[in-house]
């Protein structure tokens, strides 16, 4: 039986509370943040970001339940459920979205209900992401 990429609930990274990480985090499946990271995080699976959560970088997966605070853009290829005690200051893209009375989110929100508005849009995403990352070294260089 082939299995379901939203149905695995087995964690594979946690990041506790009173834990700050620098970096980014790369997951091969469940993720959970309960503390403090600087950098982006990317799993290949279900993210939960706790309510005393601090995130500055970018967070994709498949399905995001956010209920802490986030500066940075969200990726979410499944559901994203964004809980009354989160704020979120960035952009988010996502296929479908649930946002608790109370929650707060400063950015622009794309919601693509088929596949190709949701390839067209990561893909605009990361293609302007790519510019901004690469004009520190331009400006450098021909500054």
């Amino acid at each position: 039986m082939a299995q379901d990429k939203y149905s695995d609930f087995s964690i594979n990274t946690i990041i506790g509370p009173n834990t700050s990480l620098s970096g980014n985090i790369d997951s091969g499946g469940f993720t959970r943040v309960d503390g403090s990271i600087r950098g982006d995080v990317k799993a290949r699976g279900r993210v939960v970001i706790g309510e005393r959560a601090r995130i500055k970088g970018n967070v994709s997966g498949t399905n995001i339940t956010l209920g802490g605070v986030m500066y940075g853009n969200i990726i979410s290829d499944g559901h994203l459920i964004i809980l009354s005690t989160a704020i979120v200051i960035g952009d988010i893209i996502t296929r479908r979205i649930q946002a608790d009375d109370g929650c707060f989110i400063n950015g622009k929100v794309s919601v693509c209900i088929d596949d190709e508005s949701w390839t067209k849009t990561v893909s605009e995403y990361r293609d302007a992401q790519g510019i901004k990352s690469a004009l520190p070294v331009f400006q450098r260089t021909y500054g």
